[in-house]
């Protein structure tokens, strides 16, 4: 059900193009995948998001059990069927969501408990309950409940995460053994790699997560503050000692720059939040750069946000005008800085994909960043 076939690979880099196969269509890679927190992306309805091109979008498992919780969309007859979007989806386990609230948060061998952040009440989430509510939400792939250290850990407590994390990960395997019979559609489990920013710990972490031998492989812990050069070093440790044969999951990770550098090294799906959050403050992309469209200098232009864009929003208003929506704080303002963004992203990935089966990634990625400023 789950079969990922590599099509394409870029000589002199580990990028690759292929396609992965769930019970709501299929996903090209590599691939950018919307982020919609609580089941929806925020100021997108799916026809949008399919009109942008999105193939799979995000759905986060700590903030749906807390409200609406698991058993009401199961009982609505599942993600897909509840919130209209019926192409993949990826629900996250939480466990980023809850040890990143560390204050509210108490940590053992069996599993984590936490305040929540609505009500002040108390949750045990453990790896079995974790993999309990995916199945009740319903997406098609899921993820293993891991320990996500802070970046700035110490050796100790960072192995002590990861071999924590590795443990989780096999109890998270058995139970979505035992749950295959009251899964309507087949789930895949993606289990996590761990480490902080220790080469010698990831390439262990790495290795026992590739033994598990599930569909995918994620890789946690990253993009949480340390440098470009880390993050990098990270992956080309990492990315070696992982499935060839697999798709391989870089978590949190969406700007341009670290997409394109991120492919160049084995990567083949992302998530973030950045786009949209981005959108609904008045920042955009375009080939030039980042830019905030409540400057003044835009006041009077009427270029649309990027020069050749498609999207909605640039084919009908300009930066003038879309400024004027933001400054405003208008709704429509939001959804079109929301839709450019993701298309700038999805429109990306799909010339990365393009390049790498022409065998010219690399000299699409060398051009990009020449005149893309961070």
């Amino acid at each position: 059900m789950f079969e990922f076939v590599i099509h394409g690979r870029q000589e002199g880099s580990r990028a690759r193009t292929g396609t992965l196969k769930t019970p709501h269509g299929e996903i090209n890679t590599p691939v950018f995948m919307p982020v919609g927190t609580k089941a929806t992306v925020k100021t997108m309805t799916p026809q949008n998001l399919t009109d942008v091109g999105a193939e799979i979008i995000l759905a986060n498992t700590y903030h749906l059990m807390l409200r609406p919780g698991e058993k009401l969309i199961k009982k609505m007859g599942g993600i897909h069927k509840w919130s209209g979007w019926s192409h993949p989806i990826l629900t996250d386990s939480g466990g980023f969501q809850i040890f990143s609230l560390k204050d509210m948060t108490k940590v053992t061998d069996e599993g984590a408990e936490f305040k929540c952040y609505l009500d002040g009440s108390k949750h045990f989430i453990t790896p079995e309950k974790a993999i309990e509510i995916q199945t009740d939400i319903g997406a098609d792939i899921i993820m293993a409940f891991d320990e996500c250290a802070p970046g700035k850990s110490t050796k100790s407590y960072a192995k002590e995460a990861m071999e924590r994390t590795h443990k989780w990960a096999l109890r998270c395997k058995t139970t979505h053994d035992k749950l295959k019979s009251q899964r309507e559609n087949a789930q895949a489990l993606f289990p996590i790699i761990q480490g902080v920013t220790f080469n010698d710990l990831r390439i262990e972490s790495a290795k026992f997560i590739s033994s598990l031998d599930l569909p995918g492989t994620a890789i946690g812990g990253l993009s949480v503050g340390e440098s470009k050069e880390t993050m990098h070093r990270i992956l080309e440790t990492v990315i070696p000692h992982t499935n060839e044969d697999k798709p391989r999951y870089l978590m949190g990770v969406g700007t341009p720059e670290d997409l394109l550098e991120a492919v160049d090294r084995g990567v083949d799906m992302f998530d973030c939040v950045l786009p949209t959050r981005l959108g609904r403050h008045g920042g955009f992309w375009n080939k030039e750069g980042r830019h905030t469209i409540t400057n003044k200098k835009f006041e009077h232009d009427e270029a649309p946000l990027a020069e050749g864009c498609e999207c909605y929003g640039c084919s009908n208003f300009s930066r003038s005008y879309i400024k004027h929506l933001i400054t405003e704080g208008e709704i429509l303002g939001m959804h079109l800085m929301t839709t450019h963004n993701l298309h700038f992203l999805i429109q990306l990935m799909q010339d990365i994909r393009k390049n790498i089966n022409s065998n010219t990634f690399n000299r699409f990625k060398k051009e990009f960043l020449k005149t893309y400023k961070v």
